[in-house]
């Protein structure tokens, strides 16, 4: 079997060869390419790119048309994988995917070619969900607050959330908006805590909320009735809105660690001007490396620049799982996060 590997800035070449030396055997062979620029800072154009779904726009690496189309396997983490290199990869069985995401990968003629795609979504998740629950202690706690008035030689003693009382998580319900790969791993922590944990997700089926720990509710319950609302989904538009806001506590907090689409800045400031929500904590920002002006007028708002899955974890083991999952289902094991089995169930 040939396997063929494209590492970048984040999965690096060294991470790839890692893998494919504790999962390809000696009758395989693989061959290496890097894609993109070589340092992240390089490569955040990029990523916009991919994932605007503009992957057509994006040149591979030199070389790689050649090297798929006698390979089986193609594993990468950013790299575009449209038609052109598909139609090239005549013995292609699958793409492995090191990403949650899919946004660089044509799918759906994947799905035409027979071919195979896997994501991670879970590649990430457990730095995701740990970085979640320092966010919610974070601003609860003003932990960032008191950081940045003692270094201005001030000692802080009254912050945003001191007459509403500071609460430990113990006594506070977090409601957790996305059961994913993230969603999960956070209220597998928050168990710790001992606080309640709400969910809401309407691509659970009804059938495995008698299995899992957690009260699975609907989303007017969840914002009406949660101190910490923590979101864990993906769409492509805002889950919290105007009307949204409204529905909440204005003792609450609002927790971004996912996309920047998420939440509509506009009904934040709104929020936030009109006492409608106590705080919030952001990691991801439409504009990155910039920021909206408007977050650095808020006492009541920590802000941070994307670093939720940024772990040496969540990119070495990325490539280790893509093999593992693929070998696995090679043996007749269930196959993890298809990314393109709903196109191919539709041209069969």
């Amino acid at each position: 079997m040939k396997a063929v590997f494209v590492g970048d800035a984040y999965v690096t070449d060294e991470m790839m060869r890692n893998a494919a030396k504790q999962y390809l055997s000696e009758s395989d062979t693989a061959e290496f390419f890097f894609f993109g620029e070589q340092n992240r800072g390089d490569m955040r154009d990029t990523v916009k790119k991919i994932e605007a779904h503009r992957r057509e726009e994006i040149a591979v690496p030199d070389g790689l048309m050649e090297a798929v189309r006698n390979a089986e396997l193609l594993i990468v983490h950013l790299c575009p994988v449209n038609a052109d290199l598909l139609m090239r990869a005549k013995k292609l069985k699958a793409v492995l995917s090191c990403r949650g995401g899919t946004e660089n990968i044509d799918l759906a003629f994947a799905a035409e070619r027979g071919i195979i795609v896997t994501c991670n979504p879970a590649h990430n998740a457990n730095a995701v969900a740990e970085y979640a629950i320092g966010l919610m202690i974070c601003e609860t706690r003003n932990i960032s607050r008191a950081d940045a008035a003692l270094k201005s030689g001030i000692w802080r003693e009254k912050y945003p959330n001191t007459d509403s009382t500071i609460r430990e998580l113990s006594d506070m319900t977090v409601g957790i908006v996305g059961y994913g790969s993230v969603g999960r791993l956070v209220a597998e922590k928050l168990e710790a805590f001992k606080c309640r944990v709400l969910v809401y997700d309407p691509f659970i089926d009804e059938s495995a909320f008698d299995i899992l720990n957690q009260e699975f509710v609907g989303m007017d319950e969840l914002l009406e009735n949660s101190d910490i609302i923590t979101i864990h989904a993906r769409a492509d538009k805002y889950l919290l809105d105007f009307e949204q806001f409204s529905k909440m506590k204005p003792t609450a907090y609002v927790i971004n660690t996912a996309r920047s689409i998420m939440i509509n800045p506009e009904a934040l400031t709104d929020a936030l001007d009109n006492g409608k929500i106590l705080g919030a904590a952001i990691d991801v920002f439409e504009s990155e490396p910039n920021i909206p002006d408007f977050y650095r007028k808020y006492d009541n708002i920590t802000i941070t620049n994307h670093r939720g899955g940024d772990t040496i974890n969540s990119y070495s083991d990325s490539p280790k799982f893509a093999l593992k999952n693929w070998q696995n289902h090679e043996k007749g094991k269930k196959l993890r996060f298809w990314a393109n089995r709903e196109y191919m169930n539709k041209n069969r």
